[in-house]
């Protein structure tokens, strides 16, 4: 891949086009992360529309330590995505070129720990389990955090609904009938978002497919693949940075 393009996925100068083939990218990633998990633990940890469900359905029926096991990965996901914010805005301040690589650093370090534990999770799994999945929603708030300062919240990466309600939206543009009687309030579809939405759709499940196929047969050291993708993407950014530090300390 050509270094300014490298550079343009992760670094800090954005563009429209730099966006969405970051999304597209961290869409699978995030795929194929969810269904790893479910592999491990049985649920998925990229929304957390089912785990609030999960809460509220523990209290009722008096299940106090599921209430908390959902709290715990609640807490999990907040925490990741102020992680993100923490880092995004640190590095703002210094006008580092990694601005938005760090989070990613961050979840590419955490997804090889995702495989340490899950290759051992049988072992202790009364603490493994439990952790596994805090990790998980952890690295899903960090990574929906990053991509939604950098689009300014126009995109998500970690689950589907809100892009699929999104598709709705536009298909219904798309089909609506526009009679003459009110030709200054005509709808329109906007046909870019649309094609993005579903690309970004389909990778999530690209991506969840070939997760299931690799956790299964590769076992958990497939993990190094999203996090070799997600150093890939970082690198130049970074070494940008490297380049300048080392430049100043000789200055």
């Amino acid at each position: 891949m050509p270094v300014a393009y490298l550079r343009s996925l992760a670094g800090k100068n954005r563009s429209l086009r730099a966006n969405r083939h970051l999304a597209f990218v961290l869409s699978a990633v995030a795929g194929a992360i969810n269904a790893g998990g479910f592999l491990v633990v049985g649920q998925f940890t990229s929304h957390m529309s089912g785990i609030v469900s999960t809460m509220a359905e523990s209290l009722a029926a008096g299940s106090l330590g599921l209430l908390l096991a959902g709290a715990a990965s609640l807490f999990c996901f907040i925490a990741g995505a102020a992680t993100s914010a923490v880092m995004i805005n640190w590095a703002r301040k210094r006008q580092m070129e990694a601005e938005y690589a760090l989070p990613l650093v961050a979840e590419a370090i955490l997804l090889l720990f995702f495989g340490l534990l899950g290759g051992n999770v049988a072992s202790i799994e009364w603490l493994l389990v439990p952790v596994t999945v805090m990790l998980l929603c952890f690295i899903m708030g960090l990574q929906n955090a990053m991509i939604t300062k950098l689009s300014h919240g126009e995109i998500r990466t970690t689950h589907v609904t809100g892009m699929v309600t999104d598709i709705g939206i536009e298909l219904g543009k798309a089909l609506y009938w526009n009679s003459g009687r009110h030709p200054d309030l005509r709808v329109h579809a906007n046909v870019v978002k649309l094609k993005n939405l579903s690309l970004l759709v389909l990778l999530f499940f690209i991506g969840g497919t070939v997760g299931s196929i690799g956790f299964k047969h590769v076992g958990f050291s497939f993990t190094l693949l999203p996090a070799a993708a997600l150093i890939l993407l970082t690198l130049v950014p970074l070494l940008d940075d490297l380049r300048q530090l080392w430049r100043r300390h000789r200055a």
